[in-house]
């Protein structure tokens, strides 16, 4: 199975609001594996950085007053993402604003259903950890000292080693359950959820457990799933 990771840095938060993507970055997985194909791009957004954005991932103004516009590296974007599917950490993020580009270029959006979030997987798998993307990866101990600030390929490549840590595919030829997609996920809750026929081992720290028995007794109380299935 072929995955694309992908990130992107900004002008802000909101398209609607004229906010642009100033870089992108594509990391290529094959059967959960790093093929070592990657594309990087640093974009022209037809605007000003603002300050608060720039101090995010250092993209000035100035840099990028010489780079390409989205609309001349679109088919190139779309011709390395191909069928793939896409691994997005915050998915929802980076899809509204690719999608922003793509209309605004003439190309067709990219669709939500194809995407895995790794944001999602780490809240099924480690209830009551963070999630932020820094968090995740001390969490299994993968190297930050790069990013000194944020960065499309670099963070794309950091959230593969998540990604990969979270669905247990570090090396090729292990015999590994295809992770579902979003509209993979909607169809399996349809149907009913499968059985993992051997459990996971706990990633969750002491402390979340507590925080999480916690949570259970003072707001769930003796109807909670967890106890009824225990007695």
């Amino acid at each position: 199975m072929r995955e694309i990771v992908f990130d992107t840095e900004t002008t802000g938060f909101e398209p609607g609001e004229g906010h642009r993507i100033v870089e992108i970055g594509l990391v290529e997985l094959e059967d959960h594996f790093p093929t070592g194909r990657s594309l990087q791009f640093y974009l022209n957004p037809e605007r000003d950085v603002p300050i608060e954005s720039q101090k995010v991932h250092g993209l000035s103004t100035e840099f990028l007053a010489d780079k390409p516009l989205f609309a001349h590296v679109a088919d190139e974007f779309l011709e390395f993402v191909g069928e793939a599917v896409l691994v997005i950490h915050n998915a929802s993020f980076d899809m509204k604003f690719i999608n922003a580009e793509l209309t605004r270029a003439g190309r067709t959006p990219l669709s939500m259903a194809r995407t895995i979030d790794t944001i999602e997987i780490a809240k099924r798998k480690i209830p009551g950890a963070r999630y932020s993307l820094d968090e995740l990866c001390r969490r299994f101990s993968i190297d930050l000292t790069a990013r000194s600030k944020h960065g499309a390929l670099l963070d794309a490549e950091l959230t593969a080693q998540v990604y990969l840590e979270l669905v247990g595919g570090r090396q090729r030829g292990l015999a590994l359950a295809p992770v579902e997609t979003a509209a993979q996920a909607k169809d399996e809750d349809r149907a009913g959820a499968r059985q993992r026929p051997v459990p996971l081992p706990p990633r969750i720290t002491p402390e979340e457990a507590a925080r999480h028995a916690a949570f259970v007794a003072a707001e769930l109380g003796e109807g909670a799933i967890w106890k009824l299935a225990a007695n």
